[in-house]
């Protein structure tokens, strides 16, 4: 039983966290054991490190923290063990990582969460796990911005390289001549 300071705590804190976070998720993780749980956990810390946040925290302490704020939409889906995961960088990666422990773990039920002040709806959360990340959408735009001199470079390389293949040949030539 908590006290009412360390309620008060929590609250704070979490409000805290919400105005820093950009999506946060809601789940249902009854039935789930704790092997599972901690395995999330550690999948959660190793992809996202300080980006990402899992917490288990009690319906009513959710509530007041999320009143008055952009995740006030969320409070119908605080009932039951409640599980919330924060993003405060890449939501696509926290998306992914979610959905495919919810696919392998029939117990871990995502029910919902706002992203960038807007709910989000169980079946949008997996097709935003579809999406690429941020650090795959950054690797796409340096592949673009590098092709236009990687071929650049290609095409002004490949004159001197048939030059020097012509060069070589007839100098093959001549020494086998004599």
């Amino acid at each position: 039983m908590l006290l009412k300071a360390q309620k008060i705590e929590q609250v704070e804190t979490l409000k805290e966290k919400f105005s820093r976070a950009n999506s946060v998720y809601v789940a249902d993780y009854r039935g789930l054991d704790v092997q599972s749980v901690n395995e999330l956990r550690r999948q959660i810390h190793k992809e996202g490190g300080e980006d990402y946040e899992y917490r288990v925290v009690k319906n009513s302490v959710l509530r007041r923290a999320a009143d008055g704020s952009e995740f006030e939409a969320m409070t119908d889906h605080f009932n039951g063990p409640t599980v919330i995961a924060l993003s405060y960088g890449d939501p696509v990666g926290l998306a992914k990582i979610l959905s495919t422990f919810s696919e392998d773990h029939e117990a871990f039920e995502l029910k919902g969460a706002v992203l960038d002040g807007s709910s989000v709806t169980p079946t949008e959360i997996g097709v935003l796990a579809t999406l690429p990340s941020l650090e795959e959408l950054r690797g796409k735009i340096v592949g673009l911005l590098q092709a236009p001199g990687t071929k650049l470079v290609r095409l002004l390389g490949t004159p001197g390289e048939q030059l020097a293949r012509l060069t070589d040949a007839r100098r093959e030539q001549l020494g086998s001549e004599g």
